[in-house]
């Protein structure tokens, strides 16, 4: 079994797929190249429910981030996020996911970044489907 490969975020992009399943998820990280994984609806709504929401009205938003091609979409080299696990630590969050291929991959996401997060799953949450609803 491969070592998960650990990111700290700079930011990130999400979009939906057309069907309602799951957003795709590109992530801008420090000192390496962007990772994209397909992460599902469920997962998505499991989030929203546990995720903080800032309390921070001084809380700087990241930079932009990166964008989303129809390559990406198309590149079956993109995992997808079959498992969660996240671990609050002082100021960031740390989400180790379980993908359908290895190595696993966790990324470290900052205050502003998991605030980020939080908006855009919430903003594609009318466009995906939860079937525990």
């Amino acid at each position: 079994m491969k070592e998960a490969v650990i990111r700290e975020v700079k930011s990130m992009s999400m979009s939906c797929d057309r069907v309602g399943n799951s957003l795709l998820a590109k992530f801008s990280t420090q000192g390496a190249s962007d990772v994209c994984l397909h992460i599902p609806a469920s997962i998505v709504f499991w989030l929203l429910k546990h995720m903080p929401v800032n309390q921070d009205p001084q809380l700087q938003p990241p930079p932009a981030g990166p964008r989303i091609t129809q390559q990406d979409w198309d590149d079956r080299a993109n995992p997808r996020a079959l498992s969660l696990n996240c671990r609050e630590l002082p100021g960031k969050l740390r989400m180790a996911f379980n993908l359908d291929r290895e190595p696993h991959l966790v990324l470290v996401l900052d205050r502003s970044n998991v605030e980020l997060l939080r908006q855009i799953m919430a903003a594609y949450s009318r466009d995906l489907i939860d079937l525990d609803a």
